[in-house]
């Protein structure tokens, strides 16, 4: 049974023109011009279509009456707006209900449609809800695939009616996640931020023939070191090895591939910092979530921003913040540890810097194609510094800064009926410069590829093992040649031995 309205005033009626739409249990399809997204409402929700043109009516009779009210109460807090919009929403929906025939399952989706619409992300919100995804890919209004964790690749439906309205979805998303300063045109063809839910965006305009998005979820958002055990992407042994370095506050680098799940590994070795500990994360977009992760609480959370377009004097963007920007004053903060979220420009520079002259345990990551181009790619970023900097002097604050390199791979099986499998497989110690003036390291930790194993498994004893036997440490696990793995990854197609 329907509750009846509860502001009897506000009235909105079905669109004109539109007074009997086509539900999946009415025809084969939609209505005659009307968008269809499947909303991935949980696995005990129904598919159900829903309608857009009606669900943006509906929003858009719902916006009106906000904008009046807000303009009779300017000092309505968040939440009763958004309460009185959610009766507003129910009564239009319940009108429109009654006129059309719809089942329950569709009144809610229909509700949730218009919610979506005007507080959350649009008809994007059900993918970013569904925590099966890890990439929505954008291929212009009307194409859009899912990139599912275990591999599968999906298209579903459009998400907006036209490039213009596309636009101005991520405009809304860049507004409503807080960066009020970045915006998408012909003239800022390009948009990089973090959403409200921590996921990361990329969108391109005007480069091309449609504009391009990709969302990046992150499915394993607060997972400590111990869930990583249980996710196969360490073994106990390297568990308690990496939790040592931390506490002994060893600098390292994590290092892989994209989407080799170095970010959730960061998250999960800053979990090893004590709750007061003092430390400044320094990103381009948020994705550790340190300061609002309810455990740590003397994060200085700091992001990057980027250039309103214009240009100044020195030619440099207006309003531009970069991480070495962030870098030189995040020093003078009082900190404990510095965590750069990813070094991929000359913020590497200031970044050796600190770890050379400041207290240890900071961390940070870096993307490389293989763990023996680390070096190299290190050098690169220090070319790209505004002087120049010389490989040399690259390899010897590397060798001087760094105590460990973490190494994350993946091995993707999806083409051939598999699945992805995301890893440790190094971690190496740097022990000062070695031939050519290159660092030199030690291979604690490698593949057992020997006896099929490509996850990490001991080698040898670290230089600095007493330093971590002082933070409790049982080295004597490092003894163990198979590691902590009860058999050697599961792979469609084995290593080779």
């Amino acid at each position: 049974m329907r509750g009846k309205p509860l502001h009897p005033d506000p009235t909105v009626a079905p669109p004109p023109g539109r007074p009997q739409p086509a539900w999946p249990h009415q025809a084969n399809g939609t209505a005659a011009g009307a968008a269809s997204s499947t909303h991935a409402l949980g696995t005990a929700t129904p598919q159900v279509t829903v309608d857009y043109q009606v669900a943006r009516h509906i929003a858009g009779q719902v916006a009106k009456q906000r904008e009046e009210l807000l303009k009779a109460k300017p000092d309505m807090d968040r939440a009763s707006e958004q309460q009185r919009c959610l009766d507003w929403i129910n009564e239009a929906v319940a009108l429109w209900s009654d006129s059309a025939a719809m089942a329950p399952q569709e009144d809610e989706a229909l509700r949730r449609a218009v919610y979506d619409l005007l507080f959350r992300a649009g008809r994007l919100q059900p993918y970013l809800d569904d925590e099966r995804v890890e990439d929505i890919i954008i291929q212009g209004p009307d194409e859009v695939w899912l990139d599912y964790g275990d591999g599968e690749r999906r298209m579903v439906g459009p998400i907006a009616e036209s490039e213009d309205e596309l636009l101005e979805l991520l405009r809304e998303l860049a507004r409503s996640s807080g960066h009020n300063e970045r915006t998408i045109s012909t003239a800022n063809p390009t948009l990089a931020l973090s959403l409200q839910d921590g996921s990361r965006l990329q969108a391109i305009t005007g480069l091309g023939p449609m504009t391009y998005a990709v969302i990046r979820r992150h499915r394993v958002s607060h997972a400590g070191l111990d869930d990583l055990v249980r996710l196969g992407t360490i073994d106990p042994i390297l568990r308690d090895f990496l939790g040592a370095c931390v506490r002994a506050e060893k600098n390292i680098m994590i290092a892989g591939k994209q989407k080799a799940g170095k970010t959730t590994l960061l998250r999960a070795m800053l979990k090893e910092f004590g709750p007061e500990c003092r430390f400044a994360t320094i990103q381009t977009e948020d994705e550790l979530f340190a300061h609002a992760n309810g455990y740590h609480r003397q994060v200085v959370s700091l992001v990057g921003r980027e250039s309103n377009g214009e240009k100044d004097v020195t030619g440099r963007g207006a309003g531009e913040v970069t991480l070495l920007d962030l870098m030189h004053p995040a020093l003078r903060m009082s900190l404990e540890r510095i965590v750069v979220g990813e070094v991929r420009g000359p913020e590497v520079v200031a970044m050796m810097q600190a770890l050379t002259n400041g207290s240890g345990g900071n961390l940070c990551t870096i993307h490389a194609r293989r763990p023996d181009i680390i070096f190299d790619r290190i050098a690169e970023l220090y070319a790209l510094a505004q002087d120049n900097l010389s490989e040399q002097l690259a390899y010897r604050q590397t060798a001087n800064g760094l105590d460990f390199i973490v190494y994350v791979d993946m091995t993707d099986e999806t083409q051939i009926g598999g699945r992805r499998h995301r890893y440790v497989s190094h971690v190496l110690e740097l022990t000062g410069i070695g031939e050519n003036g290159r660092p030199a390291t030690n291979t604690v930790f490698s593949p057992g590829a020997e006896f099929g194993e490509l996850r990490a498994v001991p080698r040898m004893d670290p230089g600095c093992v007493d330093d971590l036997r002082r933070v409790g440490f049982d080295s004597a696990q490092l003894q163990q040649p198979y590691g902590a793995w009860q058999a050697p990854l599961q792979l469609k197609v084995g290593v080779i031995r």
